[in-house]
């Protein structure tokens, strides 16, 4: 199915007049309920482009109809066209009311018709509103179609509503039918969508209250992006330096694992595009190994059975994503909306291939991890002896083994092209153990949702604390000391920054930015850049240029050639003053 439609078995997010943003799973043949705008059916959208806005219709005239009516764009902007209201420099011979102090009020034509209504003599009452919230109720409960109707009885049940202003009955009208009106648009989920689901509509302390820019900044300075494979080793020896891999440490349930993946475009299978063709093709020339040691035993029958287990899949070399845990297992429950389960990944997610889990233990000291030590060997003719039940369990160690040995060493040679945190652990210690498994030029991102952490951070990397580090350099094995808990020779120009987009009203005459909006922490950003230090003291050395420095340096065949100049100029003034 087209990726720019609604593919079934998928999250899709769902935006209603009022700018809330719910978010559901799209399975067939099952209903859909919205609260106080009702409900639907999944079939109904299985199939039909995104960005379309719907209606919730109640009366359903044959068994044919969706209860669904796509909402054409000339109705959506109706009100935008129809309620255009004339510029006062455009009318002839105005005419104002004015008040004692000069302050105009309203605006009149020749005729003496009010154009421009004020409300200054508006007095806000509640008791404008003779319609009570019973008989909306039981209006809402016996309405047909899409709720015009009752937003129009509201309209028409207002005894003061020919007091308003143009502009006051426009905000009024549109607030009452963002509250009433039952229609929503199907979004495709996206990272900016799940954040801003996660920041309003969710609990917002669990991706540490980072904002949709904040993440967008994050992205930008971390230079995330796809890298084509290249062919051939280098000469350190390290065969994936500069293949596009990146190393994460993600407490925030998988937001910036999902961020890498989107750019580098393996977040989703059904990806189409420029990012996710050579994606594509490199996969086509990898294929998923299966148990060759279970192949290879004498019961060719139970070999060419399905396999029921999980499949050992092959890593891909390039474009990957390293995620450093502090648990057994990694927290990526928001992948959950991107059709990925961390704990049983299915071969056809591309994730399954570019993403790799290591924990800290396993990075720091993987000899006192259970799953970095190897299984006892069995022999083959023992172990054709056993079940097919105790084998499968016994070739699966050998597999996971094998596997988070492969992580291990890879993660310990280094060569990552970016590093981007987002932890509550302590960002310096962090810093130290992965920093060095960075290579030349890699950028390095943290983000904290306070200032203070990424200030001392950056103190940790300033120039006077360098030049201190360089004139008494501490030995490694006392690394990390008090002064100087991370090697400030390593990271080059850390700056902190913030960013944050203020919504704005954009109305004719009326522009200004909204005067409300969400608190909470602000979000700062650190951002530096890995250098390799050269080794021992660097030393300025150029051609020396002779120079004259004075006259005691001066050679005393050079005073003497002067000392005559200066003679024969004295005799020659004496000669002129004879002959005059």
């Amino acid at each position: 199915m087209h990726p720019d439609v609604v593919r079934p078995n998928t999250y899709v997010g769902l935006r209603f007049p009022s700018g809330a943003i719910s978010v559901h799973e799209i399975k067939p043949n099952t209903t859909v309920s919205i609260g106080k705008y009702g409900n639907f059916q999944t079939n109904h959208l299985i199939g039909r482009p995104f960005h379309y806005t719907y209606e919730i219709l109640d009366s359903v005239d044959s068994n044919t109809q969706s209860g669904l009516r796509i909402v054409p764009p000339s109705e959506l902007y109706a009100d935008i066209k129809e309620d255009e209201i004339p510029a006062p420099t455009d009318l002839e011979d105005e005419k104002t009311s004015d008040s004692k102090d000069g302050a105009q009020y309203e605006v009149v034509d020749q005729k003496g018709e009010v154009l421009l209504r004020t409300n200054r003599n508006i007095i806000d009452d509640a008791r404008s509103q003779t319609m009570t919230m019973e008989e909306i109720e039981l209006l809402k409960a016996e309405g047909k179609g899409s709720g015009r109707d009752l937003v129009a009885k509201i309209l028409d049940s207002h005894s003061a509503l020919d007091q308003k202003t143009a502009f006051a009955l426009a905000k009024y009208t549109l607030r009452k039918t963002k509250k009433y009106i039952r229609q929503f648009t199907v979004l495709p989920m996206d990272v900016p969508l799940l954040a801003r689901w996660m920041l309003i509509d969710k609990d917002a302390t669990k991706i540490m209250e980072m904002r949709e820019e904040t993440l967008a900044l994050i992205g930008s300075w971390s230079n995330i992006h796809f890298m084509p494979s290249q062919s051939g080793g280098n000469a350190d020896g390290l065969d994936q330096v500069g293949q596009g891999r990146w190393l994460i440490v993600d407490e925030i349930g998988g937001l910036l694992v999902a961020a890498a993946a989107e750019k580098l475009g393996v977040l989703d299978a059904a990806m189409d595009g420029d990012v996710r063709k050579p994606v594509a093709e490199a996969e086509k020339r990898t294929e998923i190994q299966g148990d060759s040691e279970a192949q290879s035993e004498p019961d060719q029958q139970q070999a060419q059975q399905p396999s029921t287990g999980k499949r050992w899949i092959t890593f891909a070399q390039s474009n990957t994503i390293t995620l450093v845990h502090a648990n057994s297992q990694p927290n990526l429950s928001l992948l959950r909306y991107f059709n990925y389960d961390a704990g049983n990944p299915t071969p056809s997610h591309p994730l399954s291939r570019h993403l790799r889990t290591i924990s800290w233990l396993q990075l720091i000291h993987p000899e006192e991890d259970n799953a970095c030590t190897e299984p006892e060997i069995v022999p083959p003719e023992i172990l054709q002896t056993w079940k097919s039940g105790k084998r499968g369990n016994y070739h699966r160690k050998r597999r996971r083994w094998e596997r988070t040995t492969s992580i291990v060493s890879e993660t310990q040679a280094g060569g990552f092209d970016g590093l981007v945190v987002a932890s509550f652990m302590s960002l310096p210690t962090i810093l130290h153990r992965l920093v060095p498994l960075l290579r030349g030029a890699a950028q390095v991102v943290v983000y904290s949702p306070s200032l203070e952490p990424l200030t001392e951070l950056a103190d940790y990397y300033s120039t006077p604390r360098r030049v201190a580090y360089l004139n008494e350099p501490p030995t490694p094995e006392k690394m990390p000391t008090e002064d100087f808990p991370v090697n400030p020779t390593l990271l080059l120009a850390p700056t902190v920054q913030t960013v944050r987009c203020r919504p704005w009203q954009i109305l004719p005459g009326r522009t200004h930015p909204l005067m409300t909006g969400r608190g909470a922490a602000e979000g700062y950003v650190f951002h530096a850049t890995r250098v390799l230090p050269a080794e021992g003291r660097v030393q300025a050395k150029g051609i020396a240029k002779k120079r004259k420095t004075g006259i005691g340096d001066r050679t005393g065949d050079s005073r003497e050639g002067e000392e005559s100049k200066q003679e024969t100029m004295m005799k020659a003034k004496d000669d002129a003053l004879m002959k005059t």
